[in-house]
C-alpha cells in the first residue's frame, strides 16, 4: 500500500501463477475505485521455478506505503523515487529547496520471513533486515537518508528454503523530504541530534502550518517503555484543530484522548497546564514535534500576526 496525494495504492507481488487470487484482487480493485484506492497486483513470471539469480526492477514513487512479497524467489530492486513537494519545511522550521536530503524509514511486518532488506546506495549493500522466522523481538524501525544526486535502492533478496511452505516478505516504508530528528526512532544520528530541544518562537509556528496533527490539550499521564526507547504521553484534548489521522478521538463532544510517543531520552514528565502538541505520524502512530504551553504559543501567534510574518492562518482561542 502507498499512498500519493489523496490516493492509496495496494502492491502486492506473488511468485506462483494463481488466476483465482487474480480475479479476488481486480474484484477487489473494482470495489476500491469507490474509496480512492488504487489496487496494484504484480505477478511475477516463472512462479515457484524462477531462477534465483533474477531480479525485479520496480519503482516505488509513493511518499509512504507498504509491500507484501508473497512466496520470495530471485530478489526485487526497489528504487526509490518519491514524488515530493518542490519546497518542503526542514528542521528548525528552514525551507529547503528540492535539493535537499530526503530522509526514509522501513518497518519489518511481525511474520517478516523468507528475504533479507537491504540498502543499495552506490552500489554497495547495507543489511536493514534480516530473515525473521520465529522472532522473539518486535520489528526494528530503521531510518537512513541521501541526496538526489545518490543512487538509493532498497534491495529484497529471497533466503533460500529446501521447503515451499508459505513466506511473506512485507514491509512498511515512509519517503519524507521534511523529517528533522523529532520524527523516528533508530540508532541513526539522524534520529535523535536536537530531539529534546524546545523549539523556538518560529519553529513553533511552523510546526503548526505542517504537522500532521494539531491539538491542546493536557497531559494525563506519561508511560515510560524501555524496550521501545520511547515515552508515551496520554493526552485529553479540549481542541483538535488538524489531525491527519484519527488519532484524537472519544465519545465526548468536547474532550477527545489520544497518545503521542517522544524519545525515552527526552525525560519527558507530567505537568499541569494546557499545551498545543504538534507532531508528525510515524507507521500509524503520533511523534511529538513541538510542545509548548498554550499561552507560550498565544504570545509567539500574536506577535507574528501583529507584524504579519504568520506564515498560516489558525483560529486560536
Amino acid at each position: 500500500m502507498c499512498q500519493d496525494d489523496e490516493h492509496i495504492c495496494i502492491l502486492i507481488i506473488h511468485n506462483e501463477v494463481d488466476l483465482f487470487k487474480v480475479k479476488l484482487v481486480k474484484l477487489a480493485g473494482v470495489l476500491a475505485m469507490k474509496l480512492n484506492i488504487t489496487i496494484e497486483y504484480l505477478l511475477m513470471k516463472g512462479g515457484l521455478s524462477q531462477q534465483a539469480g533474477s531480479v525485479e526492477q520496480i519503482s516505488l514513487h509513493c511518499a509512504e506505503g507498504s509491500l507484501d512479497w508473497l512466496y520470495p524467489k530471485g530478489a526485487l530492486r526497489l528504487t526509490l523515487s518519491p514524488r515530493l513537494p518542490s519546497t518542503v519545511v526542514g528542521p528548525g522550521g528552514s525551507r529547503h529547496s528540492g535539493s535537499g536530503r530526503i530522509t526514509a524509514c522501513v518497518k519489518p511486518a511481525e511474520n517478516f520471513h523468507g528475504a533479507q532488506l537491504y540498502l543499495e546506495r552506490d552500489g554497495i549493500l547495507e543489511l536493514l533486515v534480516g530473515d525473521r522466522p520465529d522472532s522473539q523481538w518486535p520489528p526494528r524501525v530503521r531510518c537512513f537518508s541521501w541526496q538526489p544526486r545518490e543512487r538509493v535502492a532498497l534491495f529484497l533478496q529471497a533466503t533460500p528454503h529446501q521447503d515451499i511452505s508459505r513466506r511473506i516478505a512485507a514491509f512498511r516504508y515512509e519517503l519524507r523530504g521534511d523529517w528533522n530528528a523529532r520524527l523516528s526512532l533508530d540508532s541513526d544520528p539522524i534520529s535523535n541530534e536536537g530531539a529534546c530541544r524546545p523549539c523556538n518562537d518560529t519553529e513553533i509556528l511552523m510546526a503548526v502550518c505542517t504537522s500532521d496533527f494539531v491539538v491542546r490539550g493536557n497531559i494525563r499521564s506519561v508511560v515510560d517503555n524501555e524496550d521501545l526507547q520511547a515515552s508515551v504521553i496520554k493526552v485529553s484534548t479540549t481542541r483538535v484543530f488538524r489531525q491527519k489521522y484519527a488519532l484524537f478521538s472519544g465519545a465526548g463532544r468536547l474532550t477527545k484522548s489520544g497518545e503521542i510517543r517522544t524519545l525515552l531520552e527526552c525525560g519527558v514528565r507530567n505537568g499541569a497546564g494546557s499545551f498545543l502538541f504538534t507532531g508528525r505520524v510515524h507507521f500509524g502512530e503520533a511523534w511529538l514535534g513541538c510542545a509548548p504551553r498554550y499561552k507560550d504559543f498565544q504570545r509567539a501567534y500574536g506577535l507574528a500576526k501583529e507584524a504579519r510574518q504568520i506564515p498560516c492562518e489558525l483560529a486560536s482561542d
